[in-house]
């Protein structure tokens, strides 16, 4: 659906931002910021906007809703755990306590997971460049994996797909975050391999939103043709991150 297509444009757009803003020089900054975290916030909330009138309608037959799509309405399985938890109980708060309290737990996690990291990279003799964009990235994508597996067991697709573009429009936020708290200008401190895996995912991306448009029937190893040259393009990028890393 066209939803999803806008939601990759979104990701798209503040990865160009980012590749964008580590070409300006460290010197540019005032009040504790930077114009490329600043620019990739706004071009954030404002694709929420966008998304959030699209989801409403669209100036489009069925609301951009394609002819294949999944029977029920997008986060149909959402609004049913909803009505389950209701009928079993649960209060909001409750509810809040525990996303609360799962949220946290991630929070820590993730501090633990990185400096664990650095010490595995050390111990295999692996750049922290490589280990990062490979195990670190697959590790952290837990979370993800996770509400993305369950959102497709129950049916609902097009939740899970939002999942991931929506996780990965929002991360390149934080740069936001690191600059206000180091008072330093964080993008143009980015490497050749950071850049390089920017371009990845922009490309990775874009196969995705083309997949989403032309609905490719075809299946290859259970895979969708779009899921495929993602899988491939991905093996190709790492031996290339091999030999960014190896000449640097």
């Amino acid at each position: 659906p066209l939803v999803l297509v806008l939601e990759a444009a979104v990701v798209v757009a503040v990865l160009g931002v980012v590749v964008a803003g580590a070409q300006l020089p460290d010197n540019l900054i005032a009040l504790r910021l930077t114009p490329g975290p600043v620019l990739i916030t706004v071009l954030w909330v404002v694709g929420l906007l966008l998304l959030r009138r699209a989801g409403r309608s669209l100036p489009w037959h069925e609301s951009g809703e394609a002819p294949d799509n999944q029977e029920r309405p997008r986060g149909h399985s959402r609004r049913k755990r909803e009505q389950d938890a209701t009928r079993k109980g649960t209060s909001t708060a409750k509810s809040a306590a525990i996303f609360t309290g799962a949220a946290l737990v991630t929070l820590v996690s993730g501090v633990f997971l990185e400096r664990s990291g650095d010490v595995l990279a050390d111990h295999i003799g692996l750049s922290g460049v490589l280990f990062g964009a490979t195990v670190l990235a697959a590790a952290t994508s837990l979370p993800e994996l996770s509400t993305g597996l369950t959102s497709v067991r129950n049916g609902d697709y097009q939740l899970a797909m939002s999942d991931i573009f929506g996780g990965n429009a929002f991360l390149p936020v934080l740069f936001l975050v690191a600059t206000l708290l180091s008072g330093k200008s964080v993008l143009p401190q980015a490497h050749a391999t950071d850049i390089y895996l920017t371009a990845v995912a922009i490309l990775l991306t874009l196969v995705y939103a083309a997949g989403l448009l032309f609905r490719p029937q075809r299946r290859v190893a259970r895979m969708g043709i779009d899921s495929l040259v993602v899988l491939v393009l991905y093996l190709v990028a790492v031996v290339g991150l091999f030999a960014i890393a190896k000449a640097g």
